[in-house]
């Protein structure tokens, strides 16, 4: 076997590999990789119907991949939905999701009776993305409890469309948010939390006096 017989090998396995990903936006960019090294090999070895086939196939990665990153920070495209901490769809989705919430948020104990409770969820059309839920704590702050984001969505931050918006906060009277307590991987510090001690605190803007409670 030759080196480009290998190149050729190392293009299917990552075109392969790629469509192992749950992450969304890793397997597009993986695709898009395996498909550009196939070109190359197709192209050397004078297959060309192949790589008429691998340059469709990289045409759609970069169309859906520009797509994705043009969106990620989009308000219309993720949408943020309150939902009451009795709601069964958002029973159902914590409960599908349970074991992948105890791997990022080992601290989360979920107690849908507990006062001063919010939850929202993240959706991008009707499948759901992400999930938070806080509580009120003393001090004008709001506790988060759970900021979990789906696998296929992992590469994204959906929790920034909460924090974005803080009237989902401040019109509660909350003056400052803190991340969840022992969270794996947190990504505050890109959504201008700042980091205090184990946490990262968010200081929100004054509500007007019109629209607090």
């Amino acid at each position: 076997m030759n080196w480009l017989e290998l190149v050729g090998w190392a293009g299917s396995a990552l075109l392969v590999w790629s469509l192992l990903q749950t992450r969304i936006l890793r397997l597009r960019a993986l695709n898009l990789v395996g498909c550009l090294i196939l070109i190359g090999y197709n192209a050397a070895v004078h297959v060309w119907p192949m790589v008429g086939l691998n340059v469709m196939l990289a045409v759609i990665n970069v169309w859906y991949l520009r797509k994705l990153l043009a969106t990620r920070h989009d308000e219309q495209t993720y949408q943020v939905v309150e939902v009451g901490t009795g709601d069964a769809f958002l029973a159902h989705t914590l409960r599908v999701h349970a074991a992948d919430i105890a791997r990022f948020n080992p601290a989360f104990r979920w107690d849908p009776a507990g006062a001063d409770r919010s939850a929202f969820l993240v959706v991008r059309a009707d499948e759901v993305v992400g999930v938070v839920v806080s509580h009120a704590e003393d001090g004008g702050v709001a506790q988060i409890d759970l900021d979990y984001v789906t696998p296929p969505f992992r590469d994204f931050t959906p929790g920034e469309f909460v924090y974005r918006r803080s009237r989902l906060f401040t019109d509660r009277g909350f003056r400052r948010v803190v991340s969840p307590p022992g969270m794996v991987a947190p990504y505050y510090h890109r959504l201008g939390f700042n980091r205090e001690g184990d946490a990262y605190v968010l200081d929100l803007p004054a509500a007007p006096a019109g629209q607090r409670g």
